[in-house]
C-alpha cells in the first residue's frame, strides 16, 4: 500500500479547509497575461499569513510545469542528510499531489548520497507550503521532494549537477524550487541590509560568493543549501538571469519592525 503524506501544517501555516485555502490563494495571487517558463525560483515557507503575498507574486508570473522539484531544508532534524520522499502523494485541502516516481528513482540511482527516506519529511513544513499554490496552478502537477540538512559545498554541488542531469533526460520542462526564508528575527534595518548581499548573489548566479557571505556575515538564511543547489541545477540547464520578484518582511505584515523575518521571491530563467 502506497502511504500518503499527511499536511502537517494545514490549519496553522495555511487554512485547514479547501474552500478557505483556495480563497486565501487567490487573494494572494493575480492574474498576469505574460508568464514565464522559468527553470528555479526561490520561494518562502512562513505561514501564509506574513509570506503569502511574496509566494502568491512568484507563482503568478510563472508557467508551473507538470513536474516540480521542491527542495528545502530540514527544520525537524529527523532523517538523512539528503532525503528523498521516496514515493506516494502528498495531501492538502485541495487534494492530493501525486510523486513522479520516475524522477525520484532515477535521482537516487545516479546520485549516491541521496536517499529515499520518509523520516525528514513527515513533519517539515518548507516543502509542505509551496503545494497549495502548485496545485491551484496546475491541478496535474507531480513533485520531487527533497530535503537537506547538511552545508557540505562539494555534496550540494554534486546534487545540483545530478540534478541536472535527470530533469535533461526526464523532465526537461521542469521546475525547481528552493524554499527558504531570509534573515530571521533581526531588525527591519539589519534584515532589509542583509537580504539585499544574499539576493543581490542570486540574481548574479553566484552560488559560491552567496554560501560564503552568508556563512561569514550571520546572514540567517534558512534555506541557503536548497537556493545553492537549486542556482547550480539551473544553470546547468542553461540559466542567463533573475529576477526579484518581490521582497517583503514579517514587519510590513504586523507593523512590529523591532523583530522580523525576511521573505524573497526570485525567478530563475
Amino acid at each position: 500500500m502506497i502511504a500518503v503524506r499527511p499536511p502537517a501544517v494545514a490549519g496553522s501555516f495555511y487554512p485547514g479547509t479547501a474552500h478557505q485555502l483556495l480563497a486565501d490563494i487567490e487573494g494572494y495571487t493575480t492574474v498576469v497575461t505574460e508568464k514565464h517558463r522559468v527553470l528555479g525560483v526561490l520561494s518562502p515557507h512562513a505561514g501564509y499569513l506574513y509570506s503569502g503575498r511574496v509566494a502568491g507574486a512568484l507563482y503568478s508570473r510563472i508557467t508551473i510545469p507538470d513536474t516540480v522539484v521542491i527542495i528545502a531544508p530540514n527544520h525537524t532534524g529527523y532523517g538523512v542528510p539528503y532525503s528523498l520522499w521516496p514515493g506516494g502523494p502528498w495531501q492538502t485541502p485541495l487534494g492530493n499531489v501525486e510523486t513522479n516516481d520516475e524522477v525520484v528513482e532515477e535521482l537516487a540511482r545516479s546520485c549516491d548520497i541521496l536517499e529515499k527516506d520518509r523520516d525528514a519529511h513527515i513533519g517539515e513544513h518548507a516543502a509542505e507550503v509551496q503545494i497549495p499554490f502548485l496545485q491551484h496552478f496546475n491541478p496535474l502537477v507531480k513533485i520531487v521532494v527533497m530535503t537537506v540538512s547538511s552545508q557540505n559545498v562539494l555534496d550540494l554541488r554534486y546534487i545540483g549537477t545530478s540534478l541536472s542531469r535527470v530533469l535533461q533526460r526526464l523532465a526537461p520542462q521542469a521546475l525547481v524550487v528552493a524554499s527558504s526564508d531570509m534573515t530571521h528575527y533581526e531588525s527591519q534595518a539589519d534584515a532589509n541590509k542583509k537580504d539585499k548581499i544574499a539576493i543581490n548573489e542570486i540574481l548574479s548566479l553566484d552560488e559560491d560568493t552567496l554560501y560564503n557571505k552568508v556563512n561569514a556575515l550571520g546572514i540567517t538564511m534558512c534555506g541557503i543549501c536548497p537556493a545553492f543547489i537549486m542556482l547550480v541545477c539551473s544553470k546547468a540547464r542553461g540559466a542567463k538571469k533573475a529576477e526579484l520578484v518581490r521582497y517583503e518582511t514579517s514587519g510590513d505584515i504586523t507593523g512590529d519592525y523591532t523583530s522580523v523575518v525576511g521573505y524573497a521571491g526570485i525567478i530563475i530563467r
